[in-house]
């Protein structure tokens, strides 16, 4: 059972098929941007979460210096 096509047939699946190609482009162009944006983002706030953990850590450090200090990190809570 094999399929013949007319060449007026054919005509028609190579221009959907071309169709179908340029409305691709079409929709995906700048579709990036979105997505450049977002991970800009995103990395940005990672890197100010990061600077503040380096913060918090330090202060911790310098507050378990102090004499008569006893606030415990959750590390030191953990069973070993």
């Amino acid at each position: 059972m094999g399929f013949t096509f007319t060449p007026n047939e054919w005509l028609v699946i190579g221009l959907a098929m071309l169709f179908a190609l340029l409305l691709g482009m079409a929709l995906a162009a700048g579709g990036g941007r979105k997505h450049k944006l977002r991970y800009r983002e995103e990395n940005k706030r990672a890197t100010e979460l990061e600077r503040e953990n380096v913060k918090l850590r330090k202060e911790l450090k310098e507050a378990h210096a102090l004499p008569g200090s006893t606030a415990a990190t959750r590390d030191e809570r953990r069973p070993a």
